[in-house]
């Protein structure tokens, strides 16, 4: 693997400290860039010294790395980090960030708690919550940071409006990450009403509302609304006390053997869990994120906290994406030269035994692109691709034309030096001297075409370097002085005639050739648009598969609020749900347009490589393209150097328009 997937012990990501505030350690983004897998990132919150170190550095399979501590003081100041090869998931990592204690008395100005706990959130794909005992109005209490996270984070950019923020806090859980809530030290029985209830219920019985409207109760659904609408996906666990008094001081060396049996067995379903279930992190888009990824995006939301502003996802998204799509073609374009350059030996034989390497190196160079870039501004993003490789491609057949005329002219001028030395001798200034001239050099263009290895450039080369000898052939040609006038007429005829089919089949040969780099272009075309509109459509479902699984949650939500006797917070769950209905409704039409669009620009940007890359006049051969989702045809014309395009309505249209 490329990616370096395990550090030896955590670092430090995000450094916490009273005269500097936030900040984003260079080492661990160093160690982050080396990571180009998918990472699974998992991250542990709660009140300081409640165990979150512990059950940390068991996820990672070890017994120590997270510091523990063994007083009341907390010893984890910002956020740490440790990667560790994905024990479930092959060819990804396992990022594990252990946070600093909230609530810690003993810092004095606690106001980043709430930063911490915001960047935890956005940087995780899995979110636990740590707390002891139960789960109780206390330490709900605890979890106060629920409450203000629509006033730290936002979905998009502009202004923003008082229902805006209601509008994104509704949202917040399709892109929030799964959360589990840990509960140490347990010692109640799972049971509600005498029956017995998984851990998973016992969370969710916590979290029921109040039906009355008095202050109090405000007060405590809040935190409770809060949880069940941000977080989606929940899960719960629970642990016994793991060992004596006197062991938990240093439970880090205290053996399994000395462990509580139960203890071992809950943990180990915790850990199984993690490891199995954990999903791996993605932005709002649905791009997978890499640990390079991953450092970008905590060094971005730490500069904009400090900055004074609030983290907003679409701008991190969209500079994100600007900034991966760049690196996403220069990457491809590198790999499509590095294979050229492995598989290609010049000189070719001919054309296209050259573009059909151009065509499997510019395929994998392709996916590598589609596999990195971000669906945001991607068509612009290809369409330079395309212009890059068109630019690398005519580099690899220039010199395939060079090195296949050097290796001509050698040839030429290796085998007709025998002949120049006659010639200089007089052998051929004799009656009869221009025929057995012409046997000479038949028979040394018959060797040089027999050669090997000469390259596509062979006819050409020997056609210039022939008429770069009529001259001597004429003055051969007039001293033959055994020839009559009407012969020697005769020979200049068949002579112009023969030159003249030369000069006709060399032209044969390039318009050959041209159509087929044409060919080759059209190909490529047509290879990208396809692969774009693949990439295109799976996001399209990507999208409704996020929207449904937000609906199916708001429809959970709001049955349980009608079985709490909350018929008007269930009306208000109901009007949100019809308004996620809506916008399924228009996200196929909406990508369908994206669809449209980033094709056309993509066509526009390959015709127009395209028309300068060949010699005039510009012409195209018919070609069509349907959109399914939208009947119709897209057809390009231009005016000048500007090119536009328009959808037209008849789908029986057979060709573009030119």
């Amino acid at each position: 693997m490329a990616s370096r997937v395990a550090m030896a012990e955590p670092v430090c990501l995000l450094e916490n400290s009273p005269s500097r505030g936030l900040v984003v350690q260079q080492e661990a983004l160093e160690l982050l860039s080396e990571v180009t897998q998918p990472v699974v990132v998992v991250a542990i919150t709660g009140p300081y010294r409640s165990g979150k170190s512990y059950l940390m550095n068991r996820l990672a399979a070890q017994r120590k790395g997270f510091s523990l501590g063994s007083t009341v003081q907390s010893h984890t100041r910002g956020i740490w980090m440790w990667c560790v090869a994905h024990p479930c998931q092959p060819g990804h990592t396992l990022v594990l960030l252990d946070t600093e204690g909230l609530g810690d008395t003993e810092k004095g100005d606690t106001r980043n708690d709430t930063w911490i706990f915001v960047l935890t959130l956005l940087l995780s794909s899995t979110l636990m919550y740590n707390s002891r005992g139960t789960i109780d109005q206390q330490a709900l209490d605890q979890l106060h940071y629920v409450l203000t996270l629509s006033e730290h984070i936002r979905l998009k950019a502009g202004p923003r409006r008082s229902e805006d923020e209601l509008e994104d806090s509704e949202k917040f859980a399709s892109f929030f990450p799964t959360f589990v809530w840990l509960v140490r030290d347990f010692t109640l029985q799972l049971e509600l009403d005498g029956k017995e209830i998984s851990e998973d219920q016992y969370l969710e019985n916590a979290l029921k509302l109040r039906a009355e409207s008095t202050p109090e109760t405000q007060g405590y659904n809040r935190t409770r609304e809060c949880i069940r609408r941000f977080f989606a996906e929940r899960k719960c666990f629970v642990f016994d006390v793991p060992a004596r008094r006197k062991d938990l001081a240093h439970l880090e060396e205290v053996e399994d053997e000395r462990l509580d049996p139960r203890f071992l067995q809950q943990l180990e379903t915790f850990c199984s869990y993690i490891w199995e279930k954990a999903p791996v992190k993605r932005v709002p888009g649905g791009h997978i994120v890499t640990g390079k990824l991953l450092g970008k995006l905590a060094a971005s939301y730490v500069e904009v906290i400090r900055s004074g502003a609030v983290p907003c996802l679409e701008s991190t998204v969209m500079a994100l994406a600007k900034a991966e799509n760049a690196a996403a073609v220069e990457e491809a374009v590198r790999l499509y030269r590095d294979l050229m350059e492995q598989r290609v030996e010049l000189p070719t034989e001919t054309l296209e035994e050259l573009l059909e390497l151009h065509a499997r190196c510019e395929r994998e160079a392709l996916e590598l692109f589609l596999a990195r870039a971000f669906q945001e501004e991607m068509h612009c993003a290809q369409a330079e691709l395309m212009r890059q490789v068109e630019a690398v491609k005519k580099k690899f057949c220039k010199a395939n034309e060079k090195v296949s005329r050097d290796k001509c002219e050698a040839a030429l001028r290796d085998l007709f030096q025998e002949l120049d030395k006659r010639i200089g001798d007089g052998v051929y200034s004799v009656p009869g001297g221009y025929e057995l001239f012409r046997g000479h050099q038949q028979v040394l263009v018959d060797k040089y075409m027999g050669l090997r290895g000469k390259g596509l450039k062979a006819p050409a080369v020997l056609h210039e370097f022939l008429q770069s000898r009529q001259t001597l052939a004429q003055s051969i040609l007039k001293a033959d002085l055994s020839l009559t006038e009407m012969e020697k007429q005769k020979k200049i005829e068949e002579e112009r005639n023969r030159r003249a089919e030369q000069e006709r089949e060399l032209q044969r040969k390039k318009d050959a050739e041209e159509k087929v780099k044409l060919q080759d272009q059209l190909r490529s075309k047509e290879e990208h648009v396809l692969q774009l509109k693949k990439s295109l459509e799976a996001a399209c479902e990507k999208k409704l598969e996020e929207q449904d699984k937000m609906i199916r949650h708001r429809r959970q939500e709001e049955r349980a609020l009608r079985q709490e006797g909350f018929e008007d917070k269930a009306e208000q769950m109901n009007g949100v749900i019809r308004k996620l209905e809506e916008e399924i409704s228009v996200i196929e039409p909406n990508y369908a347009a994206l669809i449209e669009m980033g094709l056309s620009l993509l066509v526009k940007a390959a015709f127009l490589i395209y028309r300068f890359s060949l010699p005039p006049p510009h012409f195209f051969p018919p070609v069509s393209t349907f959109f399914p989702s939208t009947p119709g045809l897209l057809c390009l014309s231009w005016k000048g150097w500007e090119i536009s395009s328009r959808l037209l309505p008849n789908p029986s249209a057979p060709v573009w328009q030119r």
